[in-house]
């Protein structure tokens, strides 16, 4: 018999990805230079040069068998020992190689760190808006995913809603900051009180609260944002880490968990994601980008077009009458609707090839997602259609 549940979710297809194959023939139709398309958020800035100088130079100079062969079962040690280095000169922390592992992506990251520190029947709590994968990462590990109600005001962290859903069998809380799909980036004010929460209930419960931190927008932050590192700020974090939006790597899915090496079981949480690798088929992502990211951990794209895509979003919302909360990083913002149902505010939006992510899915109806890692020559001709739109169809 085969498994119903995986069958069930195939009636559940990815909104964003409906759109964004929406939109490719729409493009085929008039020109995918006139189709405004912010429904993907796929990295729009080149890969740095030193990346593919390297990746050209491992491929010419490099022992084939060294370069292709297995890895060992927790990473390669060089990768290992370059992302330690990077995070502690960056910020002030004191990782060892011990405490890194490395994964296909944050996604990676993320299901084996939830798996390394819960069991199954265990609870984990997020906060909207999030990212809506996250559901079938936790409920694919056998644990219940709860949702705290967004702050919409600033959607900083909603701590009444939070301390009203904490409980004895909440194991860890997984954030995303910079966050997709508000841009908003947690505040150290509102890091410092989510630790000292996460500090006394962790007593009061008798056990751990782990914090788990989803980070592939870490780099991706903006003039005057207060965007701390989450681990700074509470002991029993894991960093799960992406190089896909840093350097424009999505396709090579790597990534890492970094555990905090105050944390509890801090010295057996990278073997135990070895162990839980052996039972997800995850067995290491390819021994070249390990390598190859290794020399260039340290760089990043040129991340400077996506600040300029936000400003000339920001202002242009403003200027026709939308609630938005400015971005402090990443490529998106997270607009409210100009009407009830943003289902309906993006549907209409289509009609002028305007192509908006209605982000009930993100547990926060009645706004929308614009994903700007696009080329700023269209963001801008965007606007002016933009302009068309609102002022036809809601007089403004």
């Amino acid at each position: 018999m085969i498994n119903e549940t995986y069958k069930n979710m195939l009636g559940a297809k990815s909104v964003i990805r409906e759109l964004s194959e929406y939109a490719t023939a729409r493009g085929k139709e008039i020109g995918y230079e006139n189709v405004f398309d912010f429904s993907l958020g796929n990295p729009s800035v080149e890969v740095p040069k030193s990346f593919t100088d390297e990746m050209i130079r491992l491929l010419q100079e490099e022992d084939t068998m060294t370069l292709h062969g297995y890895t060992p079962s927790l990473g390669n040690p060089l990768y290992k020992e370059k992302i330690a280095e990077s995070l502690n000169r960056r910020f002030d922390m004191n990782y060892g190689p011990e405490h890194i592992f490395p994964t296909t992506g944050a996604a990676g990251a993320i299901s084996h760190a939830v798996r390394a520190v819960t069991k199954p029947g265990d609870e984990v709590l997020t906060f909207a808006p999030y990212f809506p994968e996250y559901g079938p990462y936790i409920t694919g590990a056998g644990l219940k995913l709860s949702v705290v109600p967004a702050d919409t005001e600033t959607f900083q962290i909603n701590f009444d809603k939070f301390l009203e859903m904490l409980n004895p069998n909440v194991m860890a809380v997984l954030i995303n900051t910079p966050n997709n799909p508000s841009g908003v980036a947690y505040s150290t004010e509102t890091l410092k009180k989510l630790a000292a929460i996460l500090t006394d209930k962790s007593q009061d419960y008798g056990h751990a609260i782990f914090l788990l931190s989803d980070e592939p927008y870490r780099e991706i932050v903006f003039k005057g944002a207060d965007a701390p590192y989450v681990s700074k700020f509470y002991d029993n974090t894991l960093s799960c880490y992406s190089f896909s939006k840093s350097l424009s790597l999505p396709g090579e899915r790597i990534g890492y968990v970094a555990v905090n090496p105050a944390c509890e079981g801090a010295d057996v949480i990278v073997p135990m994601c070895g162990q839980i690798s052996r039972g997800t088929g995850h067995n290491c992502p390819p021994s070249i980008i390990q390598q190859a990211v290794a020399a260039v951990c340290n760089e990043t794209a040129d991340l400077s077009v996506y600040e300029t895509n936000m400003n000339i979003i920001y202002d242009t919302l403003i200027d026709l009458g939308f609630t938005v909360v400015r971005p402090g990083g990443t490529f998106y913002i997270m607009p409210k609707a100009l009407e009830e149902s943003s289902i309906e505010f993006c549907k209409k939006a289509k009609d002028y090839d305007l192509i908006f992510v209605p982000t009930d899915g993100f547990g926060a109806p009645g706004f929308f997602r614009m994903a700007y890692c696009i080329d700023t020559e269209k963001v801008e001709r965007a606007m002016v259609q933009l302009r068309k739109f609102v002022s036809e169809v809601y007089g403004r």
